[in-house]
């Protein structure tokens, strides 16, 4: 109640997003550590290329903003008074 639109949008944003670098971060560190395992699977590129280890948590970095931005955006336009009469059932 009382929140700028902007505000709202980007809290949303910024908990979706901080819980998908934590994400990032988490496989980056496994995969690093799992790389003997890893490279049995990889055909044409090395366990440790430093292109896919940079080029792929980007890439899912972004996928992750749109994931969240779209429906922050959505949250944003919601009337609060609409919010609290279908919460409360009526």
């Amino acid at each position: 109640m009382g929140a700028e639109l902007r505000d709202v949008r980007n809290m949303v944003v910024g908990e979706g997003m901080r819980l998908a670098l934590i994400g990032v971060g988490i496989g980056i560190t496994a995969s690093f550590g799992l790389t003997r395992l890893i490279a049995s699977f990889l055909f044409g590129v090395k366990a440790r290329d430093p292109l896919i280890f940079f080029v792929v948590p980007l890439i899912l970095s972004g996928v992750a903003l749109v994931a969240v931005w779209l429906p922050a955006t959505r949250a944003s336009r919601v009337d609060p008074i609409e919010a609290l009469r279908f919460e409360a059932g009526g």
